[in-house]
Order: C-alpha cells, then structure tokens, then sequence
C-alpha cells in the first residue's frame, strides 16, 4: 500500500488534493488556518482506487489505519465511537480529486444504535431516523448494530459510488479521467437538528449566480446539512441566521471572507451550528453561472487576488458564448401566461416541452425534442434528465439545492422552489423557463439577440484578452479560444 494510506486532517496534513480529494484537502486547510472545523482523518484517493481493483484486501490493509483515526476523533472530542454517555457519531463523504457535487455518496450519524439513541436524549430518535434511511439507501437494507461493522461497510460503499452510474456520466460529460477513484473522509458529527439553537445550511462568499459581492446562503433552523442540499425542504435565505444568531453570522461570513482570500476565489461553505456553536464542514470553489464566471473573475482581479492571466484561464469561450445567447424581452415575457413562480436559481432563458419523468425525458431528447425537466426535487440518480434538458424546474429547494448547484455548473436555467403541484400542472407543456427572473411561462416565446458591446463587463474582457491573444482584432470568444490553443 501507499505511504499514504490514512491521513488525519489536522491541518498538517501537507497533500494536494489529488491525494486527500477536494473534501478533504479543504478540511485540512480550514483547520490549519484556525477555523472551527469539527475534526475528520481521510482514506486517499489512492486507497479508493485499489479498493475498486482489490475490495477486501484493501480495506484489510488499511483498517488498523481507521481504527487509529476512530481513536484519534475520540481523543480530539472527548467522546467515544457507537456508545454513551458521550457518543460520537461521524460522517462518512466521499472526495474525489475534482469537486463533483452531489455525484457520490454520504452517510450521516454513523456509529447510532440502542444506547446511543438513548444517550442523545431529545434529539436522538430523529437522528437515528436519518441515519437508518440512509444507511438503508445508500449501504444496505440491513442496518447492524455493531459501529465497526456499520463503518467498514459505509466506508466500501463511498468508495463503489466512483462507479455509480450518475457519476459515471457526469464525468464523461465534463471529459474528466475515469480510471481513478475517490477518498473517503470521516469526520465527527455536530448536529443541527440538536434544538433551536441549532441548524444547517450553505453559503456562498459572493453570489454564484450574479457575481455580485453580497450575502448570498441558504439557513434551516433545527435540520441537518443533507436537509439543504437535497432539495427535499424548503429553507430560509441567510439573512434569517443573522436575524436569529447574529454573533454565529458574523463569524460565519468573516470565516467566508478569510477563505475566499486564501483560495483566491469564491467560496461555497457547507456549516452547521450546534446549539449556539458554528462549525465548518467544508468548503470548495463555487459552481458559478455563466454571468457570475465573468463578473467573479474581473471582481477578484480588481480585489488583487487574481491577474489578468488568471482571469483569462477562468473565462471560457462557453462563457462568453452562454452571455451572448438570446434574451426575453420585458413586452414578450409579461404578455405570456405565468404557469408557476419560484427562485431564479440559474439564469438564462429556455424552451421546450415539459416532462416529469427523467427516462421520458432522455428519450424526447434523443428523438430531437427540447426538454424540459420537472421534478419535484432532484437528486444525484436525475443527473441523466438534467443532461439533456434545456432547463430545470422543481417543487422544493433552494439556491443551494441539488437541482441549482447541478444546474448551475452544467449551465442549464433554473427555477426551484415553485411550490407543490407544478409538476402536474406543467407535465406535457410546451413552456419557457426564465432563469432571470424565477418564471415559466407559457409557450414558446421569441427571444432577441445581443452583442459583446451590450456588456461592459464583456467589453472589460475583451481589452485584457487583446494583450495577450495573437487575435488583437478577433472576437472576445475567439481571443479567448487562441489562448486555449497557444
């Protein structure tokens, strides 16, 4: 086996990310920079890996490795693993080299049984109902009351997922390496579902979706992380936490900025607070819009985190191309019937035919339709719909949900959170999703074109990519493509 094998993410841990995955190295620099980070050891890359090509003799090699983390968590929390008085309960994520978002799999509240439901008081039949609908959903039907049997089999499982069909595709769409594997990070749990106190939710140093410099996060009192993300709730927006704990929001968006900074970029941090206290549990750069990819990088620029160089190797042509798509005028989007009304959670515009079911979806696709997905929420097994579709509209879930930050990143338009029956009312439908101001309207409406000379920031852009393409007189999208090639 590798030196490498088991890594305690202390903050000295010193390996790039292709080794402890993209979760793990962000815990391992926020912990390292002071920052309140509940404590986590992770199985590398390299371990996940040989683990597909050798399953038991990989986890036998490497066990004595977890056991020793098991202690050190214990140590570090003054806590003990699967029992009371004061039990610890961890987390098990993957951490692939590459962030992929929602692609793997997760196990919460690992170490319950019996007596540590018992020992949780209040809270603990609620979280041993999480960790068994997980458990059941992600490792197996039979749930085991020993912890030591429960974290192998969560650990082997998190390790399969590189190999599940949704993460498969999403890396043959993104072009990424498939032949290596992913990490496997424990790490010890905090709970915002202890009391009122408590909670979880996601935010973003800047705004993901515009660039703007602004508070931009989703909050749920007395829910845990997995709560925001899926998509399955409906959440507040961030400024409830600063309404409701302002010395916990404080903190929280001072620790944003200290991130951003030292990453030199924007950040998407995932936290808990725990009866009053803020906990850290990762962070990573932001899945950004297409607008947002543009304004960030001339903002970090002027901010002197980033030069021009940078800002040219962040901008794509596709985001250039995805600005200078046709827009809905006011006089055409307003003579239209609004059909369902939620949260703008990826801009742009688009049209096509509305489908509630994710193979009907594909097939229309392939039969030459533009689609339209409509769920009710989405999770990691839609990721084939939202490939093929124009745009995604869902029931429930927020800015920070599956269905926005998947969209998002694939640059698909998005509206969430439109309310309950939206499925229904819009299965079958030929409607246009307007990403820019949370709507869907009926039918198909004409959209107008635009230039680069519509956009002061693509004007910007431009200047600064003419001192360095040879293209000096080119179009911003082709300065931008002869850099890629030089």
């Amino acid at each position: 086996m590798p030196a490498a094998t088991v890594v305690f993410l202390d903050g000295d841990a010193r390996y790039p990310p292709e080794i402890l995955g993209h979760k793990g190295f962000g815990i391992d620099t926020m912990r390292r920079h002071g920052l309140p980070v509940p404590p986590a050891f992770c199985l590398t890359t390299e371990v996940g890996a040989r683990y597909l090509a050798e399953p038991e003799v990989t986890m036998d090699a490497v066990w004595d490795g977890v056991l020793d983390g098991i202690r050190r968590l214990e140590a570090a929390t003054s806590r003990t693993f699967g029992r009371g008085p004061r039990p610890l309960l961890v987390s098990v994520r993957s951490g692939a080299a590459v962030s992929m978002p929602g692609m793997m799999d997760t196990v919460l509240d690992l170490g319950m049984c019996g007596d540590v439901e018992q020992a949780l008081g209040a809270f603990g039949h609620d979280t041993r109902r999480r960790f068994t609908d997980g458990y059941r959903r992600v490792v197996a039907d039979r749930v085991p009351e020993d912890p030591y049997l429960q974290l192998r089999a969560a650990i082997e499982a998190v390790f399969r997922s590189w190999n599940s069909p949704r993460a498969v595709a999403y890396r043959a769409h993104h072009d990424l390496d498939n032949s290596g594997g992913t990490a496997a990070v424990v790490q010890a749990m905090v709970f915002g579902n202890m009391n009122a106190n408590s909670g979880a939710g996601v935010v973003f140093s800047r705004n993901p979706m515009t660039g703007a410099d602004d508070e931009f996060g989703e909050w749920l009192p007395g829910g845990q992380g997995d709560d925001v993300v899926s998509g399955t709730v409906d959440v507040k927006p961030i400024t409830a936490l600063r309404d409701q704990q302002p010395v916990v929001y404080d903190e929280l968006m001072s620790a944003a900025r200290s991130l951003e900074r030292l990453t030199a970029d924007a950040q998407e941090i995932e936290f808990t607070v725990e009866d009053g206290t803020l906990w850290l549990l990762q962070t990573r750069s932001a899945k950004r819009s297409a607008q947002a990819a543009v304004r960030l990088a001339l903002h970090l620029r002027r901010d002197g985190l980033i030069d021009d160089a940078e800002v040219l190797r962040r901008v794509t042509p596709a985001h250039v191309e995805a600005l200078l798509q046709p827009s809905l005028q006011p006089e055409t989007r307003l003579a239209a019937p609004l059909l369902a009304k939620g949260l703008a959670a990826s801009q742009g515009v688009a049209t096509g035919r509305a489908y509630t079911d994710v193979d009907a979806a594909v097939e229309a696709a392939d039969r030459g339709e533009d689609v339209i997905l409509v769920r009710h929420h989405t999770s990691p097994d839609d990721i084939h719909g939202m490939l093929v579709a124009r745009g995604v509209v869902t029931e429930t879930g927020g800015a920070t949900s599956h269905a926005a930050v998947v969209s998002r990143e694939l640059g698909r338009v998005a509206v969430v959170g439109c309310g309950g029956g939206v499925t229904e009312s819009l299965a079958g439908r030929l409607v246009t999703v307007d990403g820019n101001e949370g709507e869907v309207r009926d039918g198909a409406l004409e959209l107008t074109a635009w230039s680069e000379d519509d956009s002061p920031e693509l004007r910007e852009l431009a200047e600064i990519a003419r001192r360095f393409s040879p293209l000096r007189d080119g179009t911003l999208t082709a300065m931008l493509s002869s850099l890629r090639q030089s």
